[in-house]
């Protein structure tokens, strides 16, 4: 027998040391030297194609996870908000057990093992999740909700929405669970039905400011990572499939909007409407380019359009905007300007001086009209990014967004333009 340099026991000796290097014994495996590579053949070898599928399948499963991440948290909150003041007083730590009672202490006593062994391993990381209601999976959580409904009626309206969500709900949690393939259209299925069952369990503080464009799972926890921009699109058309101006116009406060002929909203966004949006009490400033400047010439030239062609378009826009204050008793609320100065973006600011704004942003492109430039979406008030190690309290960096670059640009034009009459 020899030991090798490497620790590596061969049989044999002698003469036959070679052969007892070489010739493994039938049954035995083969141990890799170190510092050799394996090449991995054929059979075992993945594609781009593979790779592409196995990333797609690894982005569905994680915003699914976040998502039922959310809901099981919240729903372990309202279960503990509602039961432990009742079982409590009586049974103390072992409320959940009492709660459960005998046709749920099956699945009480896996949790408790299941506790346990995350004591003995260390595995409690939060002196928090040291409870018994922290080892509960969803479908426990719901049958806590279902045994004891006359508690929780009062706070949910419900209950057979509750269960439908949580039964679409199901569907990803096993896919997700077992690490297997989650279809988009599940997928969405399941963004949706988390989105409705967290607004049935109370949607917290900014529910009702994200009523507009409500806040994405994952924007709220990787959006530090993108300013305040939570949309990109390649042109007008897909934006509008995803926030039609129905939707982001409707319901504002304050409309401050900028660009050469403003046609997202003059075009999608019918005068009446405009009309009642003003008389609810919605403060509009639109600030057109200026017609008759040299600008619109030039955007003529660069876009290869009729001379004039430019030029009529937007004094038609102006002149509808003009016809939709004259209908309204509070003229001033309704401002409309001109600019001459030269175009570089535009921009509808909805809500801008609010923690629920939102601004729709375009620049101008050389050779591409304004329904095929690229659009942004900012989400307008004090972003409070992820706090890490070493960093003050979270929101003491600022905005560090976009939006407010523009409400400054917006500001400066407006300051500089001249009132239509």
């Amino acid at each position: 027998m020899v030991v090798t340099s490497e620790g590596l026991v061969l049989p044999g000796g002698g003469d036959q040391e070679n052969q007892g290097a070489t010739d493994a014994p039938t049954g035995a495996a083969l141990l890799q030297q170190p510092g050799v590579r394996l090449d991995i053949g054929p059979e075992l070898d993945w594609d781009a194609d593979a790779w592409t599928e196995v990333r797609t399948r690894a982005r569905r499963a994680g915003r699914a996870y976040v998502w039922l991440n959310l809901v099981e948290q919240r729903l372990r909150a309202v279960v503990s908000a509602v039961l432990r003041p009742i079982y409590e007083p009586v049974h103390g730590e072992e409320w959940v057990t009492a709660a459960a009672g005998p046709a749920g202490h099956e699945w009480v006593q896996r949790a408790a093992a299941v506790r346990e062994v995350s004591r003995r391993k260390g595995y409690l990381l939060d002196p928090a999740d040291d409870t018994l209601v922290s080892f509960l999976t969803l479908p426990q959580l719901r049958e806590l909700v279902v045994q004891h409904w006359p508690c929780f009626e009062p706070y949910i309206d419900e209950r057979r929405e509750l269960e439908l969500a949580l039964d679409e709900l199901e569907v990803a949690r096993h896919v997700v669970s077992r690490n297997r393939a989650l279809s988009g259209t599940v997928l969405d299925q399941t963004e949706r039905a988390a989105a409705r069952l967290l607004a049935m369990l109370g949607g917290g503080p900014e529910a009702d400011a994200a009523a507009r464009l409500p806040v994405d799972a994952v924007e709220e926890i990787v959006g530090d990572r993108y300013a305040d921009v939570v949309g990109v699109h390649s042109d007008r058309v897909r934006l509008l499939r995803r926030l039609p101006a129905e939707d982001l116009f409707g319901g504002a406060r304050r409309l401050d909007a900028i660009g050469i002929g403003l046609n997202l909203l003059v075009q999608n966004y019918s005068g009446r409407r405009l009309v009642r949006l003003a008389e609810d009490g919605c403060r509009v400033r639109l600030l057109f380019l200026n017609p008759a400047s040299s600008a619109v010439r030039r955007r003529e030239r660069e876009l290869g359009l009729g001379r004039g062609e430019m030029s009529r378009s937007v004094e038609m826009n102006i002149m509808h905007m003009r016809r939709v204050r004259a209908r309204l008793r509070d003229t001033a609320a309704f401002e409309i300007r001109v600019f001459d100065e030269t175009p570089r973006f535009t921009a509808y600011l909805v809500d801008g001086d609010g923690p629920d704004g939102l601004a729709v942003i375009q620049s101008y492109l050389r050779k591409a009209r304004g329904m095929e430039a690229p659009v942004l979406v900012l989400r307008g008030g004090r972003r409070r990014p992820l706090q890490r190690s070493g960093d003050g309290p979270a929101g003491d960096q600022g905005d560090g967004g976009l939006f407010g670059i523009y409400r400054e640009e917006f500001e400066g034009v407006w300051t500089d333009s001249r009132p239509v009459s």
